[in-house]
Order: structure tokens, then sequence, then C-alpha cells
């Protein structure tokens, strides 16, 4: 994906987003988001964006409390397997962004760190792609030489992630339009202050 995109991505996840399942097994991460702002709601279904990092792939969670890493504790290091459902309001995202990430050296007293490569370091990332996720009690990175985006049904590329946008979009302006909104609700999440 280009860079466009993902920042799309990182604007879709933060507005609304929760991050509600971390996944490895063996070499593959999965990050899945809902309620991210893409594509037009369904009553029967929540609308969720899946991040895939994989080929030498790595998760490492920031923390201060042990317990807001719960989840982690459930890792099989034999299988190399975990599957956990987790709640966290998205803060930030940031894609390949080293000055974000020593952010998180300072911010947190502790590191753990899960990678199928043996000499991995978290101060010496060598992967093509990595993400930062940042909520109000941790912080992730996770990378790999593979990343992919999933919905719950297809693959993204460049072109249905901006078919996604605009969906999403066109779906809001109907909505004011039907509540009667008089706000403009492009700007509703980015209003302008002007001077006096």
């Amino acid at each position: 994906m280009n860079g466009r995109s993902l920042k799309l991505i990182r604007d879709v996840i933060i507005n609304s987003g929760r991050l509600t399942s971390v996944e490895i097994s063996q070499d593959s991460i999965y990050l899945e988001f809902r309620d991210v702002e893409l594509g037009v709601p369904k009553e029967t279904e929540d609308f969720s964006l899946t991040a895939r990092f994989a080929l030498d792939s790595f998760f490492t969670v920031f923390y201060n409390n042990i317990w807001d890493i719960e989840f982690f504790s459930k890792y099989n290091f034999e299988s190399q397997l975990l599957s956990e459902e987790v709640l966290f309001e998205v803060d930030d995202i940031k894609f390949v962004d080293f000055e974000y990430l020593n952010t998180f050296f300072h911010d947190y007293k502790k590191e753990k760190t899960i990678s199928v490569v043996e000499d991995f370091s978290i101060h010496n990332i060598r992967n093509d792609f990595f993400m930062l996720v940042k909520t109000k009690e941790i912080a992730i990175a996770v990378g790999g030489n593979q990343m992919d985006f999933f919905t719950n049904h297809e693959r993204l590329t460049d072109a249905s992630l901006r078919e996604l946008s605009n969906q999403w979009m066109l779906y809001f302006l109907k909505y004011h339009l039907k509540r009667n909104i008089i706000k403009d609700p492009m700007c509703e999440n980015h209003p302008l202050n002007p001077k006096k």
C-alpha cells in the first residue's frame, strides 16, 4: 500500500476504532480493529479491519502495569500461538516511524517481545514494515517483511480502500441529512477555531 493509503488507514481507525483482538500463529501476526470508518455499516455485523504482518514478524508490547497485558501471558511458546480478545481504544497509529517508536521507550517502563527471529531487537528493527499502535494503557509495535490489510470480505488494495472510505463518507452525509443536522459533517471531527 502506498503512503496515502496508510494515512487513510490511520484516520479511519483512530476516529472511532478499537483494537479488539490479537492473534499470533507462528510467523503471522493479526491485529483486528472494529468500528472503523469504512464501508456502509450494517446492523448485523461490525465493520472491522485486520492488519496482518508476516515473514520474520515481531510483536512488542510496551506497558507500565502488568495487568494491562494479561492477554500476552496466554501466548503458547511451544506452538507459537496466541488468540485473544482484547479491548483497547486506539489513540494513534503510525507506520515505519522510528521517531515515534522512540517515545515508547521513554513513556513506558517495561516491554515484552515475541519474534520468530532469534536475534531480534526492538531497538534495531530490520523489517520492511512495522506499525505502532498507542492506546491509553499500552503501546504495541508489530511488524514483518509482509504487511496486508483485510476487511470482513476482502484483502484491501489502494483502490478498494479508497472506495470503502468514499462509501463511509456518503453514508455519513446521508445520515446527517436524514437527521436534519445542519453542521458540516466533513468538518465535524476537525473544527476550525477562527480568531476573533
